[in-house]
C-alpha cells in the first residue's frame, strides 16, 4: 500500500504537466472559435471586462483525468493488480464525464443563444436539474447494487464513533443522489472568481485522497491526486487575471465527482466540513432566495453567491479567493483529522 502514494502523486504530476503543455494551444483554439464567456448584466464593471474570455475550460481538467485513469485500467486488464486500480474506479470516471457533458451543453447553449436570449443564459434550470438527477440516481444505484464493489454501500458510517448504520437501498439511493446533485450545484455556485473553484476543489480532493489512502483504497487515491494535478494545471491559466474559465463543464463535473468520492470513502458526513466553502456558497443562494420571497423584495446579502457579497463589501477578487482558500484548506485539514481520531 505504501507504494501507492508515490505512484498516485506521480500520476497527479503527470496530469499537471500534460494540462500545462496543451493548455496554451487549447486556450488559443477556444479564442479563435470565439467560445467566450457571456457575463450577466447584473455583475459589476470588473466582471464585464472578462466578457469574451474563453470558457468550457473544464475540458482541460476532464480529458487528462479520463485518459490517465483509463490508461491505468488498460494496464490492469493486461496484468491484474488491485494495488494499481480497481473496477469501481470507473464509476467516478462515468460521473466526471456525464456531468461534464451536461455542463458543456449548458455552456454551449449560453454562448449560442446569447444573441436571442438574456446574456449568459444556457439551458433551463429545470432541464439542467433533471439531467443532474438522472445521472446521480444512476450513480447511487450502481453503488447500492454492485455487490462487493464498494465498501460502504447501503451504509451510513458515523465519524468519530466508528460505527456503520445499515440502511435500505430505498433510503440510500435517493440520499446519495441528493448529495451528488447538491455538491454539483455547490461547486457551480463557487465558480465565479478567478481561481476560486479550482483551488477549493483541489484541496477537497487532496483531503479525500488522504482519507482513501488511510482506508487502503489505492485506486481512489490515484483518482483524487490525478484530479488535484489536473485542477492545478487549469489554475495555471485560470489564475487572476484569468485566460480561461472553467464553465459548467468543469464545475458540475468536479462537484458531482467530489461527492461520489466522498460516498465511496464512506466519509460523506464530513463533506460539509471538507467542502465548507462550496456549501456556504450554496446556502447563501438558498437563504437569499428564501429571504427575498418571504420579505417581498428585501435581500439578506448584498448579492449571492457569497463571494459576490464580499465583492460588494469591498474585498478584492484576490483577497476573496485567498481567504476562501485558507478557510477551505483549514476545513480540509480538520476533516482528515476527524477521520484519524
Amino acid at each position: 500500500m505504501n507504494a501507492g502514494i508515490p505512484f498516485a502523486l506521480s500520476m497527479g504530476a503527470l496530469a499537471f504537466v500534460l494540462g500545462v503543455i496543451w493548455g496554451g494551444p487549447f486556450v488559443e483554439i477556444l479564442r479563435r472559435l470565439k467560445i467566450g464567456k457571456q457575463i450577466l448584466a447584473v455583475l459589476g464593471a470588473e466582471h464585464q471586462k472578462k466578457r469574451g474570455t474563453p470558457t468550457m475550460g473544464g475540458i482541460m481538467i476532464v480529458v487528462p483525468v479520463v485518459l490517465i485513469t483509463l490508461g491505468l485500467n488498460v494496464v490492469n486488464l493486461l496484468r491484474p493488480d488491485q494495488s494499481l486500480t480497481g473496477a469501481s474506479i470507473m464509476l467516478p470516471v462515468f460521473v466526471l464525464i456525464g456531468f461534464a457533458l451536461l455542463g458543456a451543453i449548458d455552456d454551449w447553449e449560453g454562448i449560442a443563444r446569447s444573441k436571442g436570449r438574456p446574456i449568459g443564459e444556457g439551458i433551463s434550470a429545470r432541464a439542467k436539474m433533471g439531467g443532474q438527477i438522472v445521472l446521480a440516481l444512476i450513480t447511487a444505484t450502481v453503488i447500492s447494487v454492485y455487490n462487493g464493489g464498494f465498501q460502504f454501500a447501503n451504509e451510513i458510517p458515523i465519524p468519530l464513533l466508528n460505527i456503520r448504520i445499515g440502511v435500505s437501498p430505498l433510503i440510500f439511493i435517493p440520499l446519495v443522489a441528493f448529495i451528488i446533485v447538491s455538491m454539483s450545484n455547490a461547486v457551480n455556485f463557487t465558480d465565479g472568481l478567478d481561481g476560486l473553484s479550482g483551488i477549493i476543489t483541489a484541496s477537497a480532493f487532496a483531503a479525500y485522497g488522504i482519507i482513501a489512502y488511510l482506508q487502503g483504497q489505492i485506486f481512489l487515491v490515484q483518482l483524487c491526486f490525478i484530479l488535484v494535478g489536473a485542477c492545478f494545471a487549469f489554475l495555471w491559466y485560470n489564475a487572476h487575471p484569468a485566460q480561461l474559465f472553467m464553465g459548467d463543464t468543469g464545475s458540475l463535473a468536479l462537484g458531482a465527482t467530489l461527492a461520489t468520492v466522498a460516498v465511496m470513502t464512506g466519509q460523506w458526513l464530513l463533506l460539509p466540513i471538507i467542502a465548507i466553502v462550496p456549501l456556504a456558497e450554496m446556502i447563501s443562494v438558498v437563504l437569499q432566495i428564501t429571504y427575498f420571497r418571504m420579505t417581498k423584495g428585501q435581500r439578506l446579502f448584498k448579492m449571492s453567491p457569497l463571494h459576490h457579497h464580499f465583492e460588494l463589501v469591498g474585498w478584492s477578487q484576490t483577497q476573496i479567493v485567498q481567504r476562501f482558500w485558507l478557510v477551505g484548506l483549514l476545513a480540509a485539514m480538520i476533516g482528515v483529522a476527524l477521520v484519524l481520531l
